[in-house]
């Protein structure tokens, strides 16, 4: 467990925690577990009783949900986000699944000390509600997308995002920094195994991605923004004109 003065330092890089002085803060230091998890571990599993807050502080953590016996990526937790949320409402289950996909650090609270805290600190409360209404949005700019954009389009906003989130700059380009296979960004942008790797192949021909199984980088960040944002897209020409320079 990290000493307090740490505790409260980490704590005031997360949004949870925004507007708490130095003295609030170390209250709430002072009610937290610090929580690690290797490789594959479960922070939760998709259905249990939901009894734990949590706020990562190293890692990555994949939320998965089950569906006939299918494990389907529903999103990436980062440093500094809270996943578990809905343990501050009694008598509540976890919706999905949460799994360390590297080594992982995280602090934690019981689901009745976050509402207490939440009831103390109201800061706090309007935080979470803050979270909970980007999360929605999130959604709703999700459900947009599927409607109304083209697959390729989808797929590059869900690369941005992830490398807004997870990616750092490598020798190679803006590695996405997580395990990501074809089938994961399929499921995140709701299409098929099929057309994420026809994509993937078109885009790397064309220098855009470098792709491997589990492995993403992007090489021309500003190229697959215009492509998110349906200023461009790749199409046979780009192909040659890479491929003759």
């Amino acid at each position: 467990m990290p000493e307090l003065g740490e505790v409260v330092d980490l704590l005031q890089q997360v949004p949870l925690f925004d507007g708490l002085g130095g003295t609030d803060l170390a209250a709430v230091a002072g009610s937290t577990r610090c929580i690690e998890a290797h490789t594959d571990h479960f922070f939760f599993r998709q259905d249990a009783a939901a009894d734990t807050v949590y706020v990562l502080n190293y890692g990555r953590v994949r939320l998965t949900q089950g569906h006939n016996g299918h494990q389907v990526l529903c999103g990436i937790v980062g440093p500094r986000e809270m996943f578990g949320s809905v343990a501050v409402l009694a008598d509540k289950s976890y919706a999905v699944s949460a799994q360390a996909v590297r080594w992982c650090q995280a602090l934690a609270w019981n689901g009745q000390e976050m509402a207490d805290l939440m009831a103390a600190y109201p800061r706090i409360a309007f935080n979470a509600l803050r979270d909970l209404t980007e999360r929605v949005q999130a959604l709703e700019e999700r459900y947009h997308e599927l409607a109304t954009e083209r697959v390729e389009q989808r797929i590059a906003q869900a690369l941005v995002r992830l490398a807004h989130r997870v990616g750092w700059n490598a020798a190679d380009g803006l590695l996405i920094d997580v395990a990501l296979s074809r089938q994961d960004v399929a499921e995140l942008t709701g299409t098929t195994l099929y057309t994420v790797s026809r994509t993937f192949r078109t885009w790397q021909r064309s220098g855009l991605v470098d792709a491997g199984r589990q492995r993403v980088a992007i090489l021309q960040p500003q190229r697959l923004m215009a492509i998110a944002d349906g200023l461009a897209h790749t199409n046979s020409s780009d192909i040659r004109g890479a491929a003759a320079g």
